[in-house]
C-alpha cells in the first residue's frame, strides 16, 4: 500500500529539519525564506500527511515528539544528500575539480592532517580543500549539517553513536609552551605544581585539554587565567610575558621548530594525555573520491606515528 508520507516535498523536509535544529518556527521560516504563517501551514500539511503531531509548542519554542524525531532525522539526512548532489552537479557544470571539506581538533589537524593535505595537493592540484580547526562540539554540529565530509574529533556524551561511523585515530599529549627565555624553560622534570605561580593561557572549561589539566592540578587554579581559543593571541601573549600555555604536543613541536623561534616547551615530570580522538563520518553517507583519498592519506599518516 502506498504511504502518503512518500509524497512529502523537499521544502517540507527542509522545514522539519530546520525546526528540529533550532526549536523555533520563525527561525526555520527565515531559513527557507518564507513567512511564519506559510511555515505554519506547511507544518500542518506535513502533520496531516504523516498522520500525527511532530512538534509540541511551548513558550520557549518547539520540542519534537517521537514521530517528529524520526522524521527530522530522515529529513536532515535527505536534505544534506540533496545539498551534496547540488554541489557535485555545480562542480561538473563549472569544470572544476572536487572539493573536500574536513574539520579537526588542533593536535591531529596540525600533526597529521596538514601532511595528508600536502600529499593530496601534490597528486591532485585541482582539488580544493576546506579545513576548519575547532572544538569537537562545533565540528560534530557541522558534520551533522553536512558542512564536512569527515572530521577528526571526539563524540560528545549525548551523541548517538548509531548516527556515525567512528574509527580510532589517536590521542593528544599536552605540553606547556613558553617563550624561550622563560624562567622555567631550562628546568628539568618540572612538577605540575611549580607552574601554578604563573599566568596560564588556556581554552575554556569543557574542552578536553582544559578538563584533563584541571583534573591534574587538583582544582587549585594557577595565579591568573587568560581564556582564549585564538592561537595568534596566545602567541602574542606568550612572547610578551611569563605566561604558560598548555596545548597539544603537535602545536608545541611546530612552534618550537619554527624558523622564527622564540618558544620552548617545558620539561614536565609527568605526561598528560587527553582522551582519544577519532575519524568520524555520518553513517551511510558516501564520501567523494577526493575525500576518500584524503582520508586514506590521513590514515597512513596516523599509522606511521
Amino acid at each position: 500500500m502506498h504511504d502518503p508520507s512518500l509524497n512529502l516535498k523537499l521544502n517540507q523536509l527542509r522545514l522539519i529539519a530546520a525546526i528540529a535544529e533550532h526549536g523555533q518556527l520563525q527561525i526555520a521560516a527565515d531559513m527557507l525564506a518564507i513567512s511564519q504563517p506559510a511555515a505554519s501551514r506547511m507544518l500542518a500539511e506535513v502533520e496531516r500527511v504523516v498522520g500525527g503531531t511532530l512538534f509540541v509548542r511551548h513558550p520557549k519554542g518547539m520540542t519534537m515528539t517521537l514521530l517528529g524525531r524520526v522524521l527530522a532525522r530522515r529529513a536532515a539526512a535527505m536534505t544534506v544528500g540533496m545539498q551534496d548532489m547540488a554541489r557535485e552537479l555545480q562542480l561538473l557544470r563549472q569544470g572544476k575539480g572536487g572539493v573536500v571539506r574536513v574539520g579537526s581538533v588542533t593536535g591531529p589537524g596540525v600533526g597529521y592532517l596538514v601532511p595528508a593535505i600536502r600529499q593530496l595537493k601534490g597528486a591532485s592540484p585541482d582539488v580544493e580543500v576546506m579545513v576548519d580547526i575547532a572544538p569537537s562540539t562545533q565540528l560534530l554540529r557541522g558534520l551533522v549539517a553536512g558542512d564536512y565530509d569527515f572530521i577528526i574529533g571526539r563524540l560528545l556524551p549525548d551523541s548517538d553513536r548509531a548516527d556515525f561511523s567512528v574509527e580510532p585515530a589517536g590521542h593528544e599529549v599536552v605540553r606547556f609552551l613558553v617563550r624561550r627565555d622563560h624562567p622555567l624553560a631550562s628546568v628539568p622534570a618540572l612538577p605540575l605544581a611549580e607552574l601554578r605561580n604563573y599566568d596560564w593561557i588556556i581554552q575554556d572549561r569543557g574542552t578536553p585539554i582544559r578538563e584533563v589539566v584541571d583534573a591534574r592540578i587538583g582544582g587549585t587554579e594557577p595565579r591568573g587565567l587568560i581564556t582564549t581559543t585564538s592561537l595568534l593571541l596566545m602567541v602574542a601573549l606568550l612572547l610578551q610575558s611569563n605566561a604558560i600555555a598548555p596545548m597539544a604536543q603537535e602545536v608545541t613541536d611546530l612552534m618550537t621548530a619554527a624558523p622564527i623561534g622564540g618558544f620552548a616547551a617545558l620539561d614536565l615530570a609527568e605526561e598528560i594525555v587527553v582522551p582519544p580522538y577519532f575519524i568520524i563520518e555520518t553513517r551511510g553517507r558516501q564520501l567523494s573520491p577526493a575525500a576518500q583519498r584524503l582520508k586514506a592519506l590521513l590514515q597512513s599518516e596516523l599509522h606511521q606515528r
